[in-house]
């Protein structure tokens, strides 16, 4: 109940319709179990029915009951039952509708709610192309209309009006389509930043050593299981240093069979290339490891800049001395192959990094 009327402001106030709380003093769901179980047959029928006239027909059946304070909102929790039969209901909805057919839709009357849904159904049939199965799509298109967020469109005279609303209407689907594109950005973002982390895990049990994935990338999607699949479990105990949190979060880590360090790994893809070196440095300077030397800053060729400038700030003036080294993507892509079939060791890892 809770997580459904949580479900942004469009579903604000939902649970009012079907949790009878003390403070709302509505005697006829509050004091009634009668009307109580006959809230729950229309959720039980609603839950186990999938034709549409089952449904409105157990609507129709707790509407006979006249049951005050249990009107049409508790349509919001049979919409997540049946979300292609039943459509949301609320002021704005119901004000967004009236606007659109012109109708004057009642709050808190089934009767009204019933033909209100006659016209959404309408509605989205006429409109399908531009909306969707799920009546949900309609009821925001209502919902931002009844909450006045742009006007609607003119029903005659002066083409100007109808024009500017237009114009309104274009502004709005391009915002929504650069949010969409740039969500899309981001998830594509993490999916290469993910697959250079898999090429990394890949090439280091290829030349034998046991690795490590960070511990908040573990169960992302990789290669059709997760990142973290045939790797370390468990962080060594030589690697829990003390004011040093941050070593499980690097990206990628090689141990060799004695668990010591061999290589570390952090892959910048479009996050702040400061974190990743004092992941580095705190790995470095805080554990005592004869692999020190091998530590690499992952990052796209057009980047190599932004990690050398950052490498140039007085605050990393000990960078020189533990020698991070910066691995092109490109680099990478193109011998990673070769370097996990015939390369033993780190040698080869170095050829293909650039020195900072």
């Amino acid at each position: 109940m809770t997580s459904i009327a949580e479900q942004r402001q469009i579903f604000k106030g939902a649970d009012h319709a079907f949790l009878w709380k003390p403070k709302l003093r509505i005697p006829d769901i509050y004091e009634s179990p009668a009307n109580q179980r006959a809230f729950g047959k229309l959720l039980d029928t609603c839950d186990c029915c999938s034709e549409p006239q089952a449904v409105f027909s157990a609507i129709r059946t707790l509407d006979a009951h006249g049951i005050k304070g249990l009107g049409p909102a508790a349509a919001n929790l049979l919409y997540f039952i049946h979300p292609t039969l039943v459509c949301p209901f609320n002021t704005a909805i119901v004000k967004g509708f009236n606007a659109v057919a012109g109708a004057n839709v009642k709050l808190g009357r089934w009767d009204h709610y019933l033909a209100m849904h006659q016209g959404v159904l309408e509605l989205n049939r006429e409109y399908r192309s531009l909306l969707s199965n799920d009546l949900g799509a309609l009821a925001g298109f209502l919902f931002d209309v009844g909450m006045a967020r742009y006007p609607l469109p003119p029903l005659g005279g002066s083409a100007e009006p109808g024009e500017a609303w237009l114009k309104d209407l274009d502004a709005v689907r391009e915002q929504s389509s650069a949010l969409a594109r740039q969500l899309e950005d981001i998830r594509q973002q993490d999916v290469t930043r993910t697959e250079v982390q898999g090429w990394l895990r890949d090439l280091g049990r290829a030349l034998g050593y046991q690795v490590w994935i960070a511990t908040n990338d573990r169960s992302r999607p990789y290669d059709g299981g997760k990142l973290a699949d045939g790797c370390l479990v468990e962080l060594p105990v030589s690697l829990c240093i003390n004011g040093a949190e941050t070593v499980p979060l690097i990206d990628v880590i090689w141990l060799n069979a004695d668990q010591s360090v061999a290589a570390a790994f952090e892959v910048e893809h479009t996050t702040s290339i400061y974190s990743g070196i004092v992941r580095l440095l705190d790995l470095a300077l805080g554990a005592a490891t004869p692999a020190q030397r091998h530590l690499y800053l992952v990052a796209p060729d057009a980047r190599e800049s932004d990690v050398r400038s950052q490498l140039a700030r007085p605050a990393f003036s000990r960078v020189t001395e533990l020698d991070i080294q910066y691995l092109p993507y490109e680099e990478l892509r193109e011998h990673r192959s070769s370097v996990a079939r015939f390369g033993s060791g780190m040698k080869p890892i170095d050829a293909i990094a650039r020195t900072l």
